[in-house]
């Protein structure tokens, strides 16, 4: 008989083998099911972008579920409500699969202390192919384009971190007032105001941990890494959130992908201003609580 050369086949065994290691998978509140494609692209719901993928320790895999850690970012425990869609991705290797799940549970009170999630059994396993990146039939994320500059003077953030959290105070005590969508931010607009940076670069934001983020930088901009340890970085959570995240981030580690592109793991860096932890917090939690909420509207609708 031919040999079975699915690679999506052991699925189950993958994940069991990131458990053992003590490995995460990546989970991301799921948006519609795509109702279009044209070639490899999946069309995108107009108006919704900048999925958010959180990594979450695996610690039980059975045949009734997938039990994780629940998400934390900068200590921030990210709550998982009973009945919310997922997209989760699992890696090994230089390999990719994604899946659709759901939250059939979450567990505050579980026994180290640490809430959980416990998460449904996937129908369908799909591998990412290279060219189409992070998407597959059935789901399909859209990562956050991330602004990178090398972080001259790390005194200089303390002012524009101030008017960023000036904005995001007024941005939410617009919310739900009379002319909340016609207004207009600062940051972000011509007069923005930056730190003493460098040349700026993009990059895109692949994954977010409990103390940092992980970043993708295309192989033309991958020789701006490494010539300092600190950066000012800047991504959008739009519609979520209308203020752009912007914190200082420490290059912790980083490495070439098959694909050419650059991963680079980076902590956030709060020694500056540490009241700034708040604002990123905040504005990272309320991106994937208004995630949330549209998709269980959706369903109620």
């Amino acid at each position: 008989m031919p040999a079975n050369r699915s690679r999506t086949a052991g699925w189950r065994q993958c994940l069991t083998q990131i458990m053992s290691r003590g490995g995460s998978i990546e989970l991301a509140v799921a948006r519609p099911m795509p109702i279009a494609t044209t070639g490899t692209d999946v069309a995108v719901e107009e108006g919704l972008a900048g999925d958010l993928l959180v990594r979450c320790r695996v610690l039980e895999v059975g045949e009734r579920g997938i039990r994780v850690e629940a998400p934390m970012t900068l200590g921030c425990t990210i709550e998982i409500p009973a009945g919310v869609e997922l997209v989760a991705m699992m890696a090994v290797g230089q390999n990719r699969w994604m899946f659709r799940t759901n939250c059939m549970q979450w567990m505050p009170g579980a026994r180290d202390g640490q809430p959980q999630l416990h998460l449904s059994i996937p129908e369908r396993v799909e591998r990412c192919q290279r060219r189409r990146d992070y998407r597959v039939e059935t789901a399909t994320l859209d990562l956050p384009a991330v602004q990178v500059w090398p972080l001259l003077d790390p005194r200089s953030v303390v002012l524009a971190e101030r008017l960023i959290a000036a904005d995001f105070m007024r941005e939410l005590d617009a919310v739900g007032g009379e002319g909340a969508s016609r207004t207009e931010w600062r940051v972000g607009g011509e007069d923005e105001l930056l730190p003493e940076v460098g040349p700026g670069f993009p990059a895109s934001l692949v994954n977010l941990g409990g103390g940092g983020v992980g970043l993708t930088v295309d192989e033309t901009a991958a020789g701006c890494l490494g010539r300092q340890s600190l950066y000012w970085l800047k991504f959008g959570l739009p519609p979520m959130v209308k203020t752009p995240v912007c914190a200082t981030a420490r290059l912790v580690h980083s490495h070439m992908q098959s694909d050419r592109r650059t991963y680079a793991g980076m902590t956030f860096d709060f020694s500056a201003n540490p009241a700034h932890k708040r604002i990123v917090v905040n504005q990272i939690v309320r991106a994937i609580a208004c995630q949330q909420k549209m998709q269980m509207a959706r369903q109620a609708g």
